[in-house]
């Protein structure tokens, strides 16, 4: 028996654990963009610089030794800037040290969380219009996602007898909206 890693998996290089995921959003609104020369505010793509402000205050940060991992958590004067925040603006207290994680993003973020919260066999309820990185999380963790659209005629409220209805004994959670 070969054991070397890629003579041990060389038949299944390439093969995807999603196939039936295609196009993202962002890469769909990217194109047109492109297309018909629209501004991209799908993605965040400026056609500028960064103030240069910000751009000395990265050196001086990288100069002073800040080019390091950060804490799986994120740095901690970042996590109590964020309770700070949340707590001026809503009035929230928040622990930064327990219930505070900084993420490189959204679709991260989702997938850590998805993650950590389900397990194969479970049903995760997700209303449609949703986020395109949610079902995919759900997936790998070998949960079944329930959908459960949202009705613009209603203003996207979602209806709650309907996900009432849904839960089984198997539902661990909802994603979306």
């Amino acid at each position: 028996m070969p054991n070397d890693l890629s003579s041990r998996h060389a038949g299944r290089r390439g093969a995807s654990r999603l196939p039936q995921v295609g196009t993202t959003i962002f890469t769909v609104m990217s194109a047109l963009a492109v297309k018909h020369g629209a501004v991209n505010l799908g993605q965040g793509f400026p056609d500028f610089n960064c103030d240069e402000r910000l751009q000395g205050y990265f050196t001086d940060a990288l100069a002073a030794g800040h080019n390091q991992y950060a804490p799986m958590t994120g740095v901690p004067a970042l996590r109590q800037a964020i309770a700070a925040k949340q707590y001026a603006l809503y009035g929230h207290r928040y622990d930064a040290d327990q219930e505070i994680t900084v993420t490189a993003g959204a679709t991260q973020a989702i997938m850590t969380a998805v993650l950590a919260l389900v397990h194969p066999g479970d049903e995760v309820i997700v209303f449609e219009p949703v986020y395109d990185s949610y079902v995919p999380s759900i997936t790998l963790a070998g949960a079944t996602p329930v959908y459960i659209p949202l009705d613009h005629r209603n203003g996207y409220a979602p209806d709650w007898q309907r996900v009432r209805d849904a839960i089984t004994p198997r539902t661990r959670c909802q994603s979306g909206a």
